[in-house]
């Protein structure tokens, strides 16, 4: 995607927020559904509520036990449940923010909070977490993400999960070479080496250079520098010289230590020539774990946080956080907030998580039997929770971050692993887009 269309987005943003706001209250029921100029009320806290699930037909099971269980406790309200498909959430949300019909509450990640934020929709949840039961309850390093999400330092969003990133290996293969677990970047290194044999088709690793490829590269990046911040100021740091030495050490392995048909291979491809073939490591994340279990059985293989650096200290990217939002415009944001804590409240959060394999964002979930059973999950809720755990926060809410992570970059990483661009070339180039989409958004914020 080129500059004018990037532009062309920010623009027709701006227009979505003016709209937003010139819109004037319409005649809405108790449902809650209203447009983004609308204030809304608290409401009496009883009576129905609309929730939107923004990953209809994956999560619809276990949402609807969730409200089960909530209307079971709260009789006097009831849960209008509406999924829709992931791929179409951002759009939906948008058309309700400017012809109405928005739910009272909604799953909302981190990926599109800014935007459905920027445009007024969503209800800042601080003074209610302060005085709810969840108060520290929460993953810190969760809120902080949906914290950074939001764009202006206000919480939108209470977080119900994430994923993380997991370097899944090989137990038998690092069994027969005699190689300790690649828990740091140094034994990771050591072993992407000593299990390649090409004449063999065996290789010790295998790097993701399709779509999708740059957040693993950045977690790379900054895990093996120990850089902890994305911003020096109105500067990012993805060109800081360290940076650019780690990508340069971790793009080398390519077509030394890994598959040649690793440069265009999304995860699914990634993931299906890891099961069928003799790979020590991927990096990936937990949403891959039942494909390794049908494909190698349980005791092949292992998944663990991604490496630290020698001395232990983890540094990692923020992945994409889910939770649910109030929506500003809700006649009944008494009930809505109810659903709320109701749903990552210690029980609930932990059935919910069970079912979709992700870490829980309640501290006393990501301690329960199942995920002590589910080794990776338990690792990444510790990495995720460590109170020495750095997260880099990536700017999700910048309105090009999309645009400049994916379609303007991914080509060029292609490039960097074919050697047709350099390590510092394709982050010099990255950093000036950042910068000004950086200075752009600021802009706006004044």
């Amino acid at each position: 995607m080129k500059i004018t269309d990037r532009r062309s987005r920010r623009a027709a943003l701006a227009v979505a927020v003016g709209s937003a706001l010139a819109l004037t209250a319409t005649a809405c029921g108790d449902d809650g559904s209203g447009s983004a100029g609308d204030k809304g009320t608290e409401g009496s806290g009883k009576g129905q509520i609309t929730f939107w699930d923004n990953n209809g037909g994956v999560r619809t099971d276990i949402w609807k036990q969730v409200i089960a269980d909530f209307e079971k406790k709260y009789p006097d309200i009831k849960v209008d449940y509406v999924g829709i498909p992931a791929a179409s959430a951002q759009s939906k949300y948008d058309t309700a923010i400017q012809g109405g019909g928005l739910p009272d509450v909604g799953g909302v990640g981190t990926a599109m909070l800014a935007e459905v934020a920027a445009q007024g929709a969503l209800e800042p949840l601080d003074s209610r977490l302060e005085k709810s039961p969840l108060g520290g309850k929460l993953s810190q390093n969760l809120l902080d993400s949906s914290k950074a999400a939001g764009g202006d330092g206000k919480l939108y969003q209470i977080p119900t999960s994430a994923n993380n990133g997991t370097l899944w290996y090989r137990t038998d293969l690092f069994k027969k070479a005699g190689l300790d677990a690649p828990t740091t970047w140094s034994t990771f290194y050591e072993a992407a080496d000593k299990l390649t044999d090409r004449s063999k088709n065996e290789f010790g690793f295998t790097i993701r250079g399709g779509k999708g490829s740059i957040a693993p590269a950045l977690d790379a990046m900054y895990s093996q520098t120990g850089i902890t911040s994305f911003w020096n100021g109105d500067k990012t740091t993805v060109n800081d010289p360290k940076n650019v030495a780690a990508l340069e050490k971790y793009v080398a392995l390519y077509k030394k230590d890994t598959p040649t048909a690793d440069v265009n291979n999304d995860f699914t491809k990634m993931v299906a020539q890891w099961d069928s073939g003799t790979i020590g490591m991927l990096s990936h994340n937990l949403g891959s774990y039942q494909d390794h279990v049908k494909a190698l059985g349980p005791d092949k293989f292992r998944g663990i946080p991604n490496p630290t650096l020698d001395d232990g200290t983890r540094v990692q990217v923020s992945n994409p956080v889910d939770g649910l939002s109030v929506f500003k415009s809700s006649k009944n944001k008494a009930a809505a907030w109810k659903f709320i804590e109701f749903a990552v409240s210690h029980e609930e959060n932990s059935k919910f998580n069970e079912s979709a394999g992700q870490v829980p964002a309640n501290v006393d979930a990501a301690k329960d039997a199942w995920i002590q059973k589910a080794e990776p999950t338990k690792l990444a809720a510790e990495a995720l929770n460590g109170s020495g755990t750095k997260i880099v926060q990536l700017p999700y809410y910048l309105p090009d971050w999309n645009t400049i992570s994916k379609a303007d970059n991914e080509p060029n990483f292609q490039k960097v692993l074919l050697g047709k661009m350099t390590a510092r070339q394709f982050l010099d180039t990255l950093a000036d887009q950042l910068n000004k989409a950086q200075a752009e958004w600021k802009k706006q914020q004044r």
